[in-house]
């Protein structure tokens, strides 16, 4: 009778350990549906209707029609451009600077280090919109700050964001400076976990400070950079979105737009859905490739101590 008994409980047991860990999981997997491939894949089946997001107009399907106008516009073509001009522009500030400030102030008595990492974090913690705001009152091209300095040694005052010629890199600037106390934090946490008997043995060895960071210091932090660069690639032009809606609005003359701004401006500025979605997939795919390229060229050069 008992070992009858134990027959069910054993094939309950196993039944319930094989769904327990289902069962942690579903609200992470109920998550991931519902706010990213249930819109994803919505996303792309909206990019072949004509839509405004009125509930009472009709979607009207329309085929490839919305993939053609865009590639069609200039305005898509002039965004791509500037979306390249972010990245290349954003790197130096997101990766280059912090990792020379990451490794300077490593061997700095331990007050005078975090005083420094502190200052250059501050940014992050700053809203977005309340830095935009302060950056646009300091930029004014008639009262603002910089260009009261400038007045002050003689110069004209400069447009800093209503000249298509520099408001892009105005932008850049700004959102770079957001960004370099995150690299700078990401980067100082990687260069401190690294082996300090590796830094004395090149010592011992007679490598001066400069060797020091060139052959043991850089290549430990190799995979570190590699993946701010990844970042800075994939997410930098999004990263901009909050200052070129509130500094520029995408001007002067689309001179600021990016593709991240230009698929809000189809989406919600325009209310043409059909477009907002399909710059949607079109960002998607280009960027999954690049994510791709990307990830391949971690894994081929990232080096590691152990």
């Amino acid at each position: 009778m008992a070992l009858a008994s134990a027959g069910p409980t054993r094939l309950r047991r196993m039944t319930q350990s094989r769904w327990a860990p289902w069962l942690y999981l579903s609200p992470a997997l109920i998550t991931l549906v519902v706010w990213i491939y249930w819109p994803l894949f919505d996303a792309l089946r909206l990019s072949f209707y004509q839509w405004n997001m009125l509930p009472t107009s009709p979607q009207t399907f329309v085929g490839w029609e919305n993939y053609a106008r865009i590639f069609a516009l200039p305005k898509f073509w002039q965004a791509l451009r500037n979306t390249g001009v972010y990245i290349v522009g954003l790197l130096p500030l997101a990766v280059l600077i912090p990792l020379a400030i990451a490794i300077y102030t490593h061997d700095l008595p331990e007050k005078s280090r975090n005083i420094y990492r502190a200052i250059i974090f501050v940014p992050m913690i700053i809203a977005p919109v309340v830095a935009a705001a302060v950056w646009r009152w300091l930029l004014d091209p008639g009262y603002g700050l910089a260009n009261q300095m400038l007045k002050g040694i003689g110069l004209d005052p400069v447009k800093f964001l209503s000249d298509p010629k520099i408001a892009i890199w105005t932008v850049i600037v700004i959102t770079g400076w957001k960004l370099m106390g995150f690299s700078t934090l990401i980067l100082s946490a990687a260069n401190a976990n690294i082996n300090p008997s590796l830094v004395e043995a090149a010592r011992m060895d007679g490598a001066s400070k400069w060797e020091v960071i060139r052959d043991v210091r850089l290549p430990l932090l190799s995979s570190t950079v590699l993946f701010l660069v990844v970042m800075t690639i994939l997410l930098g032009a999004q990263w901009s979105f909050t200052y070129i809606n509130v500094l520029t609005g995408g001007g002067p003359l689309g001179s600021t737009t990016n593709i991240y701004y230009l698929l809000w401006d189809f989406g919600f500025s325009t209310m043409s859905v059909g477009w907002g979605s399909a710059s949607a997939v079109i960002l998607f795919l280009g960027f999954g490739v690049v994510a791709f390229v990307l990830f391949r060229l971690i894994d081929r050069y990232s080096f590691h101590d152990n």
